[in-house]
C-alpha cells in the first residue's frame, strides 16, 4: 500500500512559476511539483543541478487549494552582477539577443505573487525505496539544511511545513482526510471562544468542496514543472500530465455537494501560455 507525506504551504507571499520568462514572472494558482521538489531538496541539502533531484521528482504529487489567496504584482529592479566568487560573467542577466547585460546595468521585471494563500501538498510513495525517501524528507523538514521557501527565496513559510505522515493511504484519500487548513486569524479566535463555551463552531469562509490538482498519466493538462537533471543556471523541465478535481472539505461538518471553483479558471492570465499563469492584465 502507498504512503503519503502531507505538507502545509502557507505564508504572506507565495509564487509558483510555470510559464515565467525574462522580465515577466507569473505564478500559477497552486504550487508546482518543481517548486515543492525544490523545497524538499533544500531541506535535504541537495544543491541545484544535482542528479539527486530526480529522487523526490519521482514521487506522486497532489495539491489541495484550501485558501486561494489574492494576486499581488510587484515591479522588481534587477541589477546585473559585476563581481562574485564563481564565474561572475555567467551571473549577469541574459538579454533577448542571446548575450548578457554589461556590469552595472539592470532591468525591471513584473513579478506575480499569491497573498495569504494556503495549500496542502502531498507526496506519495509506491515502493520501499520511495518510502525510505519519504522518511528522509520527513526528518529533513523538521531540521532543514537550507532555508525553506514557497516558490521564491523571498517567500518563507509562516509555520512548520510538515503536516503528517499517512500510511496505507493514497494521495486522494489523504486529501479527503486532512483537516481543512484555510482558517483565518479571525476564525481561529472565534473558534477558540466557541470551544471554551462548549459551542460547535462552523467556519464562515470554508467552502463545501476544495479544488485538487493531481498527477495523472491521462490528465487533461500538461504542466512544464517536472525538474530534469541540468546545470544550476540552465534549469530544464519536462511536461507533467495532471487532472483537476475537487474533494469534500473535511472536518467542517458541511455537505459537499456543490462543485468547487475550477482551479484552471483564474480571474487573471497573461502571455497566452495557459490560464494557470497569473499576472495582472491591467499592468500590461
Amino acid at each position: 500500500m502507498p504512503e503519503v507525506l502531507a505538507l502545509r504551504l502557507s505564508g504572506p507571499l507565495q509564487s509558483w512559476g510555470g510559464h515565467s520568462r525574462h522580465t515577466t514572472r507569473g505564478t500559477l494558482t497552486h504550487p508546482t511539483k518543481s517548486g515543492v521538489v525544490g523545497l524538499c531538496a533544500a531541506a535535504l541539502g541537495i544543491p541545484r543541478g544535482s542528479e539527486r533531484l530526480t529522487e523526490p521528482a519521482g514521487l506522486g504529487f497532489g495539491v489541495r487549494v484550501d485558501r486561494p489567496g489574492t494576486l499581488l504584482i510587484d515591479f522588481h529592479t534587477i541589477s546585473a552582477a559585476s563581481h562574485g566568487p564563481l564565474k561572475p560573467k555567467e551571473q549577469r542577466l541574459p538579454t533577448s539577443g542571446g548575450g548578457r547585460l554589461p556590469a552595472g546595468e539592470g532591468k525591471v521585471s513584473r513579478r506575480a505573487y499569491l497573498q495569504d494563500a494556503v495549500f496542502v501538498a502531498v507526496l506519495e510513495a509506491g515502493d520501499q525505496a520511495q518510502m525510505e525517501l519519504l522518511d528522509q524528507i520527513e526528518e529533513a523538514l523538521l531540521r532543514p539544511r537550507y532555508p525553506l521557501f514557497l516558490g521564491r527565496r523571498s517567500c518563507p513559510p509562516d509555520r512548520r511545513v510538515l503536516l503528517d505522515r499517512y500510511r496505507d493511504t493514497d494521495m486522494i484519500e489523504a486529501l479527503e482526510t486532512i483537516p481543512w487548513q484555510g482558517e483565518t486569524g479571525w476564525e481561529r479566535t472565534e473558534r477558540r471562544r466557541a470551544e471554551a463555551q462548549g459551542i460547535e463552531y462552523r467556519w464562515p469562509s470554508a467552502p463545501a468542496a476544495l479544488p485538487v490538482v493531481l498527477d495523472s498519466p491521462n490528465g487533461e493538462e500538461l504542466l512544464p514543472d517536472l525538474p530534469l537533471p541540468s546545470p544550476a543556471f540552465r534549469r530544464s523541465f519536462a511536461d507533467r500530465p495532471v487532472r483537476h478535481d475537487s474533494v469534500p472539505t473535511p472536518g467542517i461538518g458541511l455537505e459537499a455537494e456543490a462543485e468547487a471553483e475550477p482551479v484552471d479558471d483564474p480571474p487573471f492570465s497573461f502571455s497566452g501560455d495557459g490560464s494557470m499563469a497569473l499576472l495582472d492584465e491591467g499592468g500590461s
